[in-house]
């Protein structure tokens, strides 16, 4: 039998899976992470994190180029923008890599802190470094061509529920909990749906709104730029919907904006803020919360929950590994 579509091609002649062996830095960084939970030190938890990253990448057969790092080199010794990743063999590869999103959260001991890391083909990285922020919006399959988001946040609201054949009391629409979203959220409660505030986070918040059987209908508000690219290699790989709209903080970031060439009116989706079918998600819990649970140790053993999308095959793995504490600390 011939097959008539690219899974059936990848079934006749598989290629590799890169997010199968990415999920080891990410569950690195986890771990690595683990002991700094509640402790009040984001920045010795987030040390931890990227170097645990760091030295796995160097043992995957990929050619890495940081687009999102931790920052510029001369502020960020580690995972820098622009800084080659792994040994040197294989795909040519953009990265984006945040070993936690969610630094404060680890600190606090709260939930939704993931380490996470986004690879797609060399070039196909929307460039974030002239607007740090943007309007989004995020939602499963069911809100393609469905999503507005120049429309008020009710009728989106009230065009997924159709499409979902939901009733609006049964929503749930996930938001920053910032003083700027104060008008989103009762705009988004006057409808009669219900909201799920993030204290920090929205790519776990972003990716939950795609997930199949995913309590949370939506993601809405005004986040990260390099979040939302790393959050649209996610909904690529589930057949979802991401619309972004840059938000410059200021008139100087306006003008640089510009000055890059960027429409400040135009909505971007996820193929525009990742070109191409062929994208990697992987984000390993530090703290429970929506996507995976958090890391555990018990008895001399440290068990981790992972979360593995791929663009081409559209898949969904989730992963849980044990591993011997000893070999850690």
């Amino acid at each position: 039998m011939t097959p008539t579509t690219e899974t059936g091609s990848l079934f006749l002649q598989p290629d590799r899976n890169l997010a199968l062996e990415l999920v080891r830095a990410t569950e690195a960084a986890a771990i690595r992470a683990q002991p700094w939970v509640g402790r009040g030190e984001k920045n010795l938890a987030d040390g931890a994190a990227v170097d645990a990253m760091r030295k796995f990448l160097g043992t995957v057969n990929f050619d890495g180029v940081v687009v999102i790092g931790e920052g510029e080199k001369d502020n960020a010794p580690m995972l820098y923008n622009g800084e080659h990743v792994g040994n040197g063999h294989g795909p040519a590869c953009d990265i984006a890599v945040d070993p936690i999103d969610g630094t404060s959260l680890t600190a606090a001991g709260r939930q939704n802190a993931i380490s996470v890391m986004a690879v797609s083909d060399r070039g196909s990285m929307y460039d974030p470094s002239a607007v740090f922020y943007m309007d989004k919006i995020a939602a499963g399959p069911e809100g393609r061509g469905v999503l507005d988001l120049d429309k008020p946040i009710g009728d989106n609201i009230r065009a997924l529920a159709k499409a979902k054949g939901k009733d609006l009391e049964d929503m749930v629409v996930a938001v920053l909990d910032r003083p700027r979203h104060d008008e989103l959220i009762r705009a988004i409660r006057a409808t009669g749906a219900g909201t799920r505030l993030l204290l920090d986070g929205d790519v776990a918040g972003g990716i939950a709104a795609a997930l199949p059987g995913s309590a949370i209908d939506m993601c809405v508000g005004v986040g990260g730029t390099p979040e939302g690219i790393i959050t649209a290699c996610a909904i690529k790989a589930l057949g979802g919907v991401l619309l972004g709209k840059l938000q410059p903080k200021d008139d100087e970031e306006r003008e640089r904006a510009i000055a890059a060439g960027h429409d400040l009116d135009k909505v971007l989706d996820q193929d525009d803020l990742v070109t191409g079918d062929n994208t990697f998600f992987v984000a390993t819990g530090v703290t429970d919360g929506v996507l995976v649970d958090g890391v555990r140790r018990s008895r001399g053993v440290i068990h981790t929950d992972s979360l593995v999308l791929r663009s081409r095959s559209n898949t969904i793995r989730r992963i849980q590994a044990d591993h011997r504490a000893e070999k850690w600390f």
